[in-house]
């Protein structure tokens, strides 16, 4: 374990500068395998709605995992899988790069029945999309809606709801782990064990143990875009997992090549920073601030988590939040999280 002055120091480092950006944080620091550093700062919680990181614990390597498989190929178009899919060009990597043209997010939740069953309305999900127009751009788009089509993509290729294609995954790559949805939006703990996220005005409520995604809730907390919720040890224990997989160690069946293909750049430079699937940085405004390479892999979510892997360094630093609780458009967190990615690696370098 690293000496406790680092850590010290990143406690006055953050603290002086927390109370505008979030409630609280927890902070996590994995280097060659090796927990360095274990924050806790402020009103913290045992468990966190992890928003977007849905997006690479789940639908990532559930898409790794079918490609494996053998059930799509990065020449599979969508409307080989959902023929109901009107575009033919559209290809199945493109969704996972952002590339797709659809919109970067829609209101679901204001378009379906919230009357009726969470089937119901994820099944009118996907009506909703087969009529949005696709608005063709040489620049990545991040899109909710196309990690929400994955999703029935992946229902397709299984022949089964989410829920179960993420159980299956969950017992094969996460077993250790306490990641989970909640479906329905039922908490699988007592409310209170679960940071609050908002006093939500169309829902009525304080959002604490479900889902703070407007649309994961309406789709009963159970979407390949949001809606896992799992602690910062989670958190750190997926950044070794992802290593693992990089590194050629892991026991699941993904192969290195795979994982290895999936954390490479799939846009060219200018036209959108993503792999398949992971962020990588963003000369001079990434959220993983200004020492991780350009080889790094990572992503946000918008309650206030991140993820954030460099195979260079063999490091990786995850957070978790609930930075939304101040406000959706408090923009505080967000000028913070590069500047503690900042303090952490200088710390280190000092020794």
């Amino acid at each position: 374990m690293i000496s406790s002055s680092l850590e010290k120091k990143l406690i006055q480092q953050i603290s002086a500068v927390l109370p505008p950006a979030s409630p609280g944080l927890q902070v996590q620091v994995h280097q060659a395998g090796r927990k360095l550093i274990d924050l806790s700062i402020g009103d913290t919680y045992p468990y966190y709605d992890l928003a977007s990181l849905t997006k690479v614990i789940f639908t990532v390597q559930a898409m790794m995992k079918a490609f494996d498989e053998g059930k799509w190929d990065f020449k599979t178009r969508v409307q080989q899988v959902l023929h109901w899919f009107p575009n033919e060009e559209t290809l199945l990597k493109d969704l996972l790069n952002h590339s797709s043209g659809l919109p970067w997010w829609f209101p679901f939740y204001q378009k379906v029945d919230l009357n009726s069953s969470s089937i119901s309305r994820w099944t009118e999900s996907a009506r909703l999309i087969r009529e949005m127009p696709l608005e063709k751009k040489p620049q990545s788009v991040y899109s909710d809606v196309g990690f929400i089509l994955l999703g029935h993509c992946l229902e397709a290729f299984y022949d089964r709801p989410l829920i179960d294609i993420w159980k299956n995954l969950k017992q094969e790559f996460y077993s250790q782990a306490t990641l989970d949805f909640h479906p329905e939006n039922k908490p699988l703990q007592k409310p209170q064990f679960y940071a609050p996220t908002e006093r939500c005005a169309w829902r009525g409520k304080l959002i604490q143990g479900e889902v703070h995604d407007d649309n994961a809730w309406a789709f009963g907390g159970v979407s390949t875009h949001a809606g896992l919720f799992g602690s910062i040890d989670d958190l750190g224990w997926f950044a070794l997992f992802v290593r693992t997989e990089l590194q050629g160690i892991s026991r699941v069946s993904i192969r290195q090549k795979t994982a290895q293909t999936f954390s490479k750049r799939a846009r060219p430079l200018g036209a959108g920073d993503w792999t398949l699937g992971y962020m990588m940085p963003t000369r001079g405004s990434s959220s993983s601030g200004h020492y991780f390479s350009s080889e790094s892999i990572g992503h946000t979510g918008f309650t206030g988590t991140s993820f954030w892997y460099d195979p260079v360094q063999d490091l990786s630093v995850v957070m978790v939040s609930n930075r939304v609780f101040l406000g959706r458009e408090n923009k505080e967190f967000a000028s913070l999280r590069p500047q503690i990615h900042n303090w952490i690696i200088e710390g280190l370098k000092r020794g």
